[in-house]
């Protein structure tokens, strides 16, 4: 079953507190070309600002430098989060990423801000700007696609490029955004699994068919944690816990070394929520992961997967990466 579905990747450029930027960077382009030389579909680079520990709020010049540095994974956003940004703007980046690495490049879309109240207001001073996420979707359909004598406003770059558009979400709007205009459509559940059943069907009821997609089309973002054994992955998986625990607490997002026991971390309404915001996390060694993964897969009817590893140390998120890929065909 697993055989045939792609493994895609949902990157963070996750940051230890002792690492600099620079180093970050690094590891974060070392992880993308081992996802390519194992066959990983796509490498998606997610955008987030204000954000101790995570450094990938210049998505789209990432996105540049790992596709530069890489030769068959497509990469792409995951995603650019819309009302930061004019629609004229990306369509003319993601068009000029086009252009250089033809066939390779995905713009996922979301209509979050990505931030906190006071960062979304310094990128964005229009707080109804979210509410205009369907026609700025629209409009960089438009910008993307074949030039009309009737527009006067072009992206040269990125007019009849035609990058391909994904639409993002963790509620119903954006599976019913997707469905209507016959986009593909990715659930965020590597944080927010609350509404996938409801998400997919929804998407997979009200799907109508357009000149993208003849059918649905549907990737479920989930949490890994890929190991030797199943032990070995569950003591792997505190950092994770730990970075969750973190972001609800509002704290920095630094990556922690794992922990033998969480038991004096978190309180036990903490640990509840950490538990249910992880509640989709894929974790144990190739075994484990195999049956969940095939489980998931018959319940949900997943298209695609793409899996993020918050792992703590660099070298162990690579043998995640080649314990995750070993379950396809096994």
């Amino acid at each position: 079953m697993l055989s045939t579905i792609p493994f895609s990747l949902l990157e963070l450029a996750p940051m230890q507190q002792d690492a600099s930027v620079s180093q970050t960077l690094s590891n974060t382009t070392q992880y993308a070309q081992k996802a390519d030389q194992l066959g990983y579909h796509r490498f998606w680079l997610a955008e987030h600002h204000n954000m101790p520990g995570i450094v990938c709020a210049a998505t789209s010049i990432l996105i540049g430098h790992i596709a530069g540095k890489t030769k068959r994974i497509r990469v792409g956003s995951g995603g650019i989060m819309l009302p930061n940004h004019s629609t004229l703007v990306v369509a003319e980046q993601f068009g000029t990423l086009e252009s250089l690495y033809p066939s390779r490049i995905d713009l996922g879309l979301g209509r979050a801000p990505g931030s906190d109240n006071m960062t979304s207001q310094a990128l964005n001073s229009d707080p109804q700007r979210a509410q205009r996420f369907p026609e700025e979707v629209s409009e960089l359909q438009r910008l993307l696609g074949p030039h009309k004598s009737n527009s006067a406003v072009r992206a040269i770059p990125g007019e009849n490029t035609n990058v391909p558009i994904w639409l993002l979400g963790s509620s119903l709007f954006s599976a019913q955004l997707a469905a209507d205009k016959g986009l593909p459509y990715v659930f965020a559940g590597h944080f927010a699994p609350r509404f996938l059943q409801q998400a997919v069907e929804l998407y997979r009821r009200e799907f109508k068919p357009s000149a993208i997609l003849d059918k649905p089309y549907f990737i479920l973002a989930l949490p890994v944690v890929a190991a030797e054994t199943d032990q070995q992955a569950e003591y792997l998986s505190s950092t994770s816990k730990q970075r969750v625990l973190a972001l609800m607490r509002g704290q920095a997002l630094w990556l922690k070394p794992p922990v033998d026991s969480m038991t004096g971390l978190w309180t036990e309404q903490e640990k509840a929520q950490v538990e249910n915001f992880l509640s989709l996390s894929v974790i144990g060694g190739p075994i484990s992961i195999k049956h969940k993964l095939e489980m998931i897969t018959k319940q949900f009817n997943v298209d695609e997967f793409m899996f993020t590893n918050d792992l703590y140390d660099p070298q162990q998120r690579q043998r995640a990466l080649e314990i995750l890929m070993s379950v396809k065909g096994e």
